[in-house]
Formats: C-alpha cells, structure tokens, sequence
C-alpha cells in the first residue's frame, strides 16, 4: 500500500506516519514545509519512501507523477486560530485541499482529511450539522468550507461509485510531536513546561459563567486520534465527516492535575488533590484575557454518535491517563 501523509512532520502527521510503519506500512511519501527546520525530528526513526515540499507536491499530484497511490492522509494545514489574514488562510486550508480532493477524485486515491471543532464556534452544540456549525474566526470557516465541498460529493463516496472520502474535526489534541506548536501547542505541553519551569500552573480564572479552570474542552490524546484514522483506512467503505474526540469534555482544571502529579511522580512525590495544589500555589488563577473576549470557546464535546454508526468503537483515553502518558514522554525527551 501507498500512503501519502501531508503535513507530515507536524504533530498529527507526524504520529500517523508512526503509526503507519507500525502496522506494516512503509511505503510512505512525507509531504511538508521544513522551512522551520527542527520539525524533521518529529520524523526521526520513521520509515519513508520519499519526502516532498508542499511546494511541489500538489502539482506533482494532480499529474499522477507518483504512480497509484491508494491513500492521502490529508494533515497539512494553517491551524494557528489567532492568524487573521483571511487570503492566506483560504489558500491554504481551502484550495489546497480542494484541489487535492479533486485530484484524488480523479484517480481513485482514498482522502482522509483533518477538520476542525472550531467548525462549531460558538454552538452549544457539536454534532455535523449546519445548524450547528459557527464558526469564530476565518480559520474554522476555511475548515467549514472544506467540509462543505465534501459533504455536496458524499452520496457518491457512501454509495461506492466514488473512492473513500472521511473528515475528522478534531477537537482539542494533545500528546507527543507537538513541541515546534509553541504557543499553539496544546495546554498540556503548556502545564508541564509552566511547572517544570517555575513550579506552578497559571489557569484563566472565572469566565463564561464558569468558575475558575472550569471551562471545558474535549481534550483527545493524540495516540487515539491516529488509532481512528488508521481504523477508517483499514475500512475503506466508510466515508462522511466525522468529529474525534472523546465524546467527554473535561475541565482545564483536571489537566493541571493530571500534568502536575505527573511531573510530582517523576521526582518521587506523591499525587495531591487539586485543592492542595491551588492552597500550595502550585496551580494558580489569573484573569481572563480582555483578547479572548467574545472569541473563546468555554465548552467543547464531540457528538460520537456518527463515528459510532460507521462501526468505529474505539475506546479513547481520559485525561488523567493520556496526561500521565504524554508527560513521561516528554521527560524521556529531555
């Protein structure tokens, strides 16, 4: 089997090429900007058949230069939320992947692609549908418009007269391969930096009618993120758009736990209730950004319900374990 993974040295990318060699597969063509050169360390250890710059890839594609492939894992993307630059988010969330879709249309190459939560913005909501879908910033709206192409050709996947065509809208991942994100790395890269560093976690205090560190987000661990694609590659059948997470939101304050008495266990200390960390100053509140007013989702949970009735049981870690597993991989990296 011949996969291409774009985005491959990002985060997500990056464990879904792993994760690819892991169950067999090597013939992996990597697709990516390196301008920023030290993402190539996401990739050490994996198995490729080639390497190409997003630059050239895309062309290349749509000319079938690289003979059949039989799958694109479609990662590449601007997932930073604060970017403003509408033109460039479009080009680059929007008719890339547009052209890719109709390039893998046209030589029966399977697409699973990465959406976004921020499809959902502002709803109370999370389940794919339109009247749920509100998007905050011009990043989940380039990632809506995607999904929106592919849900006007889902008849044709779903019936088989058309190859696989799967999204996922992702919702908060964490987890290994995230370090090169920086400020856009996820909260539980952000809390075990914070208290490696100065001892303590800073959360945002109340807002949104939710007590301090109680704001809520479906927090995913990556691991389980690639263990749903590669179940969608292993089930070719199954097309539609689909959200990935846990289906449980939990708050930021169960993160700064789980990150906290991990880091504790490392040195040989033992895990303490959240009250004692907040009373010892170990984690501690700070005002909520006048920036993020108004832009700032309180409350995420993926809606399981479609990725259920395709077949997909997948069991999804919760914080307190995929926290404790990411924070000793990030010790053992040093």
């Amino acid at each position: 089997m011949k996969v291409v993974v774009t985005g491959a040295a990002g985060m997500i990318g990056s464990n879904l090429v792993h994760g690819l060699n892991a169950i067999g597969i090597a013939d992996v063509i990597a697709v990516d900007d390196l301008t920023d050169g030290p993402k190539y360390r996401n990739l050490l250890g994996a198995q490729l058949s080639d390497y190409f710059d997003k630059r050239e890839f895309y062309a290349r594609f749509a000319k079938r230069e690289f003979g059949r492939v039989d799958a694109v894992f479609h990662e590449g993307a601007c997932s930073d939320t604060m970017e403003h630059d509408g033109r460039f988010m479009l080009d680059t969330n929007y008719r890339c992947s547009k052209d890719l879709l109709d390039a893998a249309q046209a030589q029966g190459t399977r697409l699973l692609y990465a959406s976004s939560a921020a499809t959902y913005g502002g709803s109370a909501s999370f389940v794919a549908l339109p009247e749920f879908e509100r998007p905050l910033n011009v990043y989940g709206y380039s990632k809506l418009l995607f999904d929106n192409v592919v849900r006007r050709m889902l008849p044709n996947a779903q019936s088989g007269k058309t190859a696989q065509v799967a999204g996922f809208r992702y919702f908060n991942v964490y987890g290994p391969r995230e370090q090169h994100k920086g400020r856009m790395a996820s909260v539980a890269f952000h809390h075990f930096n914070q208290f490696t560093e100065t001892g303590k976690v800073k959360l945002f205090g109340e807002y949104g009618g939710y007590t301090p560190g109680q704001q809520s987000r479906d927090f995913v661990f990556v691991d389980d993120v690639v263990a749903v694609n590669l179940w969608f590659l292993q089930h070719p059948g199954c097309s539609g758009i689909f959200n990935l997470g846990t289906g449980r939101a939990q708050p930021f304050n169960d993160v700064a736990l789980a990150a906290v008495n991990a880091a504790r266990a490392l040195k040989g200390e033992a895990g303490l209730p959240l009250e004692e960390l907040v009373r010892q100053g170990l984690v501690e509140y700070i005002a909520f950004p006048d920036a993020l007013v108004g832009k700032y989702q309180s409350f995420t949970q993926a809606d399981l319900t479609a990725l259920r009735a395709a077949g997909c049981d997948h069991a999804f870690a919760d914080v307190a374990t995929g926290v404790q597993a990411y924070v000793g991989w990030l010790a053992r990296q040093g």
